[in-house]
């Protein structure tokens, strides 16, 4: 993989995380505090404080300071990104596969004559 990937490559990396994606689940209902969101994982501080760092690196979240409190908001532009390159490619594969079953029973046709 490349030093710098590309923002959807980054997306993709950053989802492709149980935790990260847990997290980005429960900031659907709106902001929450690094503490609030580290509460049901049983891992430490800094391993959080990780995870957030990948999701704000492939702008899935936005992090605010306001005194003592460090607040996660969730950001849905890369979301709909990769939404939308999903999208593009799902009619390609859909009809591939469709091509791929047709084989199939041609193949299978062939076999039981």
């Amino acid at each position: 993989m490349a030093d710098s990937p590309d923002e959807l490559s980054r997306v993709f990396q950053a989802l492709a995380d149980p935790t990260r994606r847990e997290i980005l689940s429960r900031l659907r209902d709106g902001s929450m505090t690094v503490g609030a969101l580290a509460e049901p994982f049983a891992m430490s501080r800094p391993a959080i404080s990780q995870h957030l760092k990948v999701l704000e690196r492939a702008g899935l979240i936005e992090r605010t300071a306001s005194a003592q409190w460090r607040t996660c908001t969730l950001r849905t532009e890369p979301l709909d990104e990769a939404s939308a390159w999903v999208d593009r490619h799902r009619g390609e594969w859909a009809e591939r596969f469709d091509l791929l079953d047709e084989r199939l029973r041609e193949l299978k046709g062939k076999t039981d004559a």
